[in-house]
């Protein structure tokens, strides 16, 4: 695979203070490749347009992010993984335009790195939230072997439909429970919006997981949530959503410029810095 000049991109809508070109311009620096990662601001009703003719505008595949994933899937040849997950979000040419979903390494990847035995005696997990990062992160457990999932939602038609997706290792469960079943839970994963700058805490009784527990919080602005600020105080591991945006961003990489790189400290410093501006949002 030649690298010379290749281009790829993130495609969403807004799109403008996504991080995903510091990861992949840093990565392309770092190994000398020549080559660009842009964004691109598409609307929902020009994207499927757009996605047709990604070679037309230089690119040899791209990244998909809020709103897109879902028609994303529908316009390519989706992995077992995209289809399950029932997201896309990594698009690349191999004679067709095909699809996968990074979310789901992302996320454990990350898991692994900030809790290397976070696998060791897991009999249940809570995820709050049933969006398409719920699913890729229910999916990602149920494939480490984590029979039990409990899913909290604040609706609930949107918790059980994670149960007929994935299957009885799913439970349902409503917002307002969402403390009483945290008692014997060895994961907590936040995949909502709460805590984000811009929007209300996350009001949950931390104090209730074991001491075993590992939290994580897929939102990375502010970096140190709420939910990751009280789990680290009671001396719970964690992994954060910054941790998980550069994890997924790998196998895109790998696929467009030939070259699987390496999730390291400089790089989060970067990101760290970045982020450390005046705050405008959370996009991939």
């Amino acid at each position: 695979m030649t690298t010379s000049g290749r281009a790829a991109c993130v495609i969403g809508w807004p799109i403008g203070h996504s991080r995903s070109p510091l990861i992949h311009n840093y990565w392309l620096k770092t190994y000398r490749i020549a080559g660009e990662y842009r964004r691109e601001a598409v609307q929902p009703v020009d994207f499927g347009a757009f996605v047709q003719s990604l070679a037309a505008h230089g690119y040899v595949g791209a990244n998909v992010t809020v709103p897109h994933k879902e028609t994303a899937l529908a316009l390519s040849q989706p992995d077992d993984r995209a289809r399950a997950v029932g997201a896309a979000n990594t698009l690349w040419f191999d004679g067709v335009l095909r699809s996968t979903n990074t979310d789901v390494e992302g996320f454990l990847d990350n898991l692994t790195a900030c809790a290397p035995d976070w696998r060791r005696d897991v009999k249940k997990a809570v995820v709050l939230g049933s969006g398409g990062a719920a699913r890729a992160v229910v999916y990602g457990l149920l494939k480490r072997g984590v029979a039990h999932i409990v899913v909290a939602n604040r609706t609930p038609a949107r918790a059980s439909a994670l149960r007929e997706r994935f299957g009885a290792g799913v439970e349902p469960t409503p917002w307002d429970a969402r403390n009483a079943v945290l008692a014997d839970a060895a994961i907590l994963v936040n995949t909502t919006t709460l805590g984000m700058h811009g929007q209300p805490d996350l009001d949950l009784d931390v104090g209730q997981l074991p001491r075993h527990a590992v939290v994580a919080d897929l939102v990375y602005v502010p970096l140190l949530t709420p939910l990751i600020r009280t789990a680290k105080a009671r001396g719970l591991a964690t992994a954060d959503g910054l941790g998980m945006l550069m994890h997924q961003a790998v196998g895109g990489f790998s696929l467009w410029f030939g070259k699987k790189p390496e999730v390291t400290a400089e790089l989060r410093a970067l990101l760290e810095a970045d982020l450390a501006l005046p705050p405008a949002g959370q996009s991939e």
